[in-house]
């Protein structure tokens, strides 16, 4: 029997077959370069099942149909209705704008289930659409809440509603910031167009996207982005990226860092950047400058979604990533953090410094620096830095008579001593002369 596989109904299909059923090259290079949104690999997800899956709404097929987001697909109808209320506009006019990039949008997903994909029939294509525009409003909604452009919720409303603001949006955001639970940011650009008949394009989208998070400075314009959680990183990655020259091969022991607090004893000091760009790590002068960052229950999941974007072969580059990885190297426990944290460069919402070491050293388990980043330049200043001999014999004396509270008394007692000592043995040669 020659080497075939199973189809979906179990039924074995011949190698030859499969393989000519297989898509072009061309055809895969094409889907390859559209998809922005894919799952997450089983052996990353089920290290932090939770930080991956949405918790209370879902958006997009992959988690569709769920039993436990069943309540809120309640709410997303009745939102609906609001928007299109809101319009004044039929439906249809949406579904026909997102009709005409439905395979763009499709192939924004990767490996996407066949009951949503339109060459299954038309009832499939239209049935995709609707959780488009279902998702697609119902984000808009929360978005414009949020930045207080609608008011015409009731008081009571249990989402949209100054009672809903702690119940349930902290968890809509989060949901929101999952790389398994994003729309393509085409859907949102095609509603807003229809809505205000074309007066208001993707740049107002990412602004009502920004205005709703704490990520950084505002910046005038991001340009065309993929989804919520793109909006997000760009906006956490605000100066453009540095170029890299051609590099030498640098070996794993070069581009690691020591923790904060070894290279603070080899006279390193750290600064806060003028910006909080994550792009924004330089070394100089014997200070490393870093970006302010702020730290709270969402972060750690919003950090794995950023560094799963990021992984290959994604569209996305590895900015977030580097970042992590920087930080995962000079954090190694609390006294990191507390060093960081009086210059500035963490904002601790967590609730202790050790929750916060413990959080980078997660999230940065998996992450590998690209040896083309520009961060291995910086690295490289550091380490040289870090192993001039003065300096090694400034830690070594302080990890030997500063660490202790009572060597440190004793090498005080016996400095003064000393001093002592020589002062008598001054006055009594003086003593002598006279």
């Amino acid at each position: 029997m020659p080497a075939g596989a199973l189809d979906e109904s179990h039924s074995y299909v011949p190698l030859d077959k499969i393989l000519e059923l297989m898509p072009s090259e061309d055809e895969m290079q094409r889907h390859w370069k559209m998809r922005s949104i894919y799952r997450v690999p089983p052996l990353i997800a089920d290290c932090n099942r939770e930080a991956y899956c949405p918790q209370v709404v879902s958006f997009g097929p992959y988690h569709h149909g769920k039993d436990s987001f069943l309540p809120m697909e309640e709410h997303k109808h009745r939102v609906l209705r609001h928007f299109l209320k809101r319009s004044r506009k039929p439906i249809e006019l949406f579904f026909e704008s997102l009709r005409e990039v439905a395979r763009d949008l499709e192939e924004s997903y990767d490996a996407l289930d066949p009951k949503w994909k339109a060459s299954s029939g038309e009832g499939t294509a239209r049935r995709f659409l609707e959780l488009m525009i279902i998702d697609g409003c119902f984000i808009l909604e929360i978005l414009s809440f949020l930045a207080c452009k609608v008011h015409d919720y009731a008081p009571n409303d249990p989402i949209f509603s100054y009672y809903g603001i702690p119940c349930q949006m902290g968890y809509l955001w989060q949901d929101m910031l999952m790389l398994e639970n994003q729309l393509p940011m085409l859907v949102l650009d095609r509603l807003v167009a229809v809505k205000s008949d074309g007066e208001k394009d993707y740049e107002y989208v990412n602004k009502l996207i920004l205005s709703c998070c704490i990520l950084g400075t505002p910046t005038p314009t991001l340009g065309k982005c993929l989804h919520v959680l793109d909006v997000a990183r760009k906006s956490m990655l605000r100066e453009p990226e540095k170029k890299n020259e051609v590099r030498r091969n640098y070996g794993p022991e070069t581009i690691r860092l020591a923790s904060a607090t070894e290279l603070s004893e080899h006279g390193i000091q750290f600064k806060r950047s003028k910006t909080k760009s994550l792009n924004d790590i330089s070394f100089a002068g014997g200070v490393l400058t870093l970006p302010q960052i702020w730290l709270d229950g969402n972060t750690k999941s919003m950090f794995l979604n950023l560094t799963a974007f990021e992984r290959p072969p994604a569209v996305a580059g590895i900015e977030v990533r580097s970042y992590i990885y920087c930080m995962d190297c000079i954090i190694s426990n609390r006294q990191d953090i507390a060093l960081l944290r009086d210059q500035g460069i963490i904002l601790n919402f967590l609730e202790s410094d050790e929750a916060v070491a413990k959080m980078f050293n997660s999230v940065g388990k998996d992450v590998m620096l690209d040896l083309e980043c520009s961060l291995v330049d910086e690295f490289e200043k550091v380490n040289k830095y870090y192993n001039k001999r003065w300096n090694m014999w400034r830690a070594n004396f302080i990890h030997t008579y500063l660490r202790n509270p009572w060597v440190t008394l004793s090498l005080i007692a016996a400095v003064f001593l000393f001093a002592l000592t020589i002062i008598q043995t001054v006055y009594s040669v003086l003593g002598y002369h006279k």
